[in-house]
């Protein structure tokens, strides 16, 4: 992060609802955080801050939190004790593994009356001869130095030696300021070496790409970086404030070129084919995920189960139904199948199994005349009912006779069967010999 900002401090703040207004503690330890800012301007309320183990180089901006009792900037770059006069109710104050060797610098603390607990254990203070009385004598309010309780005769004989003390106390701070700036001379030359380096393997590899194969170059980028990570790492450093600031920004650099070269990866990498040049679908299974899909009859509808992983977070589950196929991909991945059926994916919904975490999606059918008319039936024989037959209207598979040819086409005269009566008649009598033709009966139709 290297800096604090508004959205970190939000996102630490979980426990008040987000609200940085009236937050009363917080945790920013493990951010890198380079510059302690903004804290007194966003959150007056503040009783505990938690800072450790950051890259914190001087303590500033805290003046305003009157309500700050516990300050924990532990593991970072401190090297005096400073502006803290304005917490009026700090009562606890750890400095642990820090840089301050300007010891005097605890003066500045007998505002602080109702300061109770200090830490200073793993500075280069605490070396020097003397420290623990004369923190003793000049913070009157302590009750705990470095975890250990000071007693009353401790105080006592510290106060009885303090002039003695104190002057010992500045000989080796002055010692130890002469030390400080040979340090910072030589992390200066140190920095400036490799600047000079850097530039120099990029010059000489502009050079070697232009008669460079690929595979060579490769080779010998990974050779360097690893005589480089070598150096780097078995170069002995005196233990620093500039050299915890550098191995910080050197492994940052390591981190951000591993971060690009998995990026350009991921860009060069094939896409996946999902549909062929001619529009066939394929059925696809990058996440290598269990499955089942099951065709609910009675309820008309297709029911895919699909094993995503039991904690994975629904927002890297992305659902994809079509009338014809479904589509998920699972934290990029895509899982596609292709469906026994058209299915409507308006109507279709998609959950987690609150048991197995699984991804549940229910796709409902289209609905056919022809499918109602044959799950109809089928329910009708499962239930032991004969169904109602229908006739056959099929002129193929039924001959008929011909009723327009009983009657040839010569007869075929006068106002219909009415003359045709007449001519059978006739046949019968022509046929019966005995026949006796009565005029009172009238002719049988």
């Amino acid at each position: 992060v290297g800096r604090i900002t508004e959205d970190l401090v939000r996102r630490r703040a979980e426990h008040n609802n987000c609200e940085i207004f009236s937050l009363e503690e917080i945790s920013l330890h493990q951010q890198e955080i380079e510059k302690l800012e903004h804290l007194d301007k966003w959150c007056r309320d503040l009783k505990i801050l938690y800072l450790q183990n950051n890259l914190i180089p001087k303590i500033e901006n805290v003046g305003k939190l009157k309500k700050l009792e516990y300050l924990n900037v532990a593991l970072n770059n401190i090297e005096r004790i400073e502006n803290l006069e304005g917490c009026e109710e700090l009562k606890k104050l750890d400095l642990t593994a820090n840089f301050i060797g300007e010891l005097s610098s605890i003066e500045s603390l007998k505002c602080n009356i109702h300061l109770k607990e200090l830490f200073l254990v793993g500075n280069p203070c605490t070396a020097f001869e003397g420290y623990r009385q004369f923190v003793v004598a000049t913070l009157h309010q302590l009750k705990y130095l470095d975890s250990k309780e000071i007693e009353r005769s401790e105080r006592i004989k510290a106060l009885q030696n303090y002039p003695e003390v104190k002057r010992k106390i500045r000989e080796q701070e002055g010692a130890y300021l002469l030390k400080r700036a040979r340090e910072k001379e030589e992390a200066q030359r140190r920095m400036q070496e490799r600047k000079d380096e850097k530039q120099k393997q990029m010059d000489s590899k502009l050079g070697f790409d232009s008669h460079a194969e690929g595979d060579g170059e490769q080779e010998r980028c990974r050779t360097e970086n690893d005589d480089e990570d070598r150096k780097f790492w078995e170069e002995p450093t005196p233990y620093t404030p500039e050299s915890r600031l550098e191995t910080h920004r050197y492994i940052e650099e390591k981190r951000r070129a591993k971060d690009n070269i998995r990026e350009s990866k991921k860009r060069e990498k094939t896409a996946w084919t999902l549909v062929t040049a001619e529009g066939k679908v394929l059925n696809v299974n990058v996440p290598k995920l269990h499955f089942s899909l099951k065709d609910d009859e009675e309820n008309n509808q297709i029911i895919l189960d699909l094993a995503v992983y039991r904690h994975l977070d629904t927002s890297l589950l992305d659902v994809d139904v079509q009338p014809t196929y479904i589509r998920v991909l699972v934290k990029g991945k895509p899982f596609q199948l292709v469906l026994p059926e058209e299915v409507k994916p308006d109507s279709s919904c998609a959950k987690r199994s609150q048991t197995t975490g699984h991804l549940v999606v229910t796709m409902p059918k289209v609905c056919k005349i022809g499918d109602i008319t044959q799950r109809s039936l089928n329910v009708v024989s499962t239930l032991g009912m004969s169904p109602r037959e229908k006739l056959e209207v099929d002129p193929s598979k039924y001959s008929f006779p011909d009723v327009t040819k009983i009657i040839q086409e010569k007869e075929r005269t006068g106002q219909g069967p009415i003359k045709l009566q007449p001519q059978k008649v006739t046949d019968v009598k022509k046929s019966c010999v005995d026949f006796e033709n009565n005029e009172d009966v009238p002719p049988l139709i």
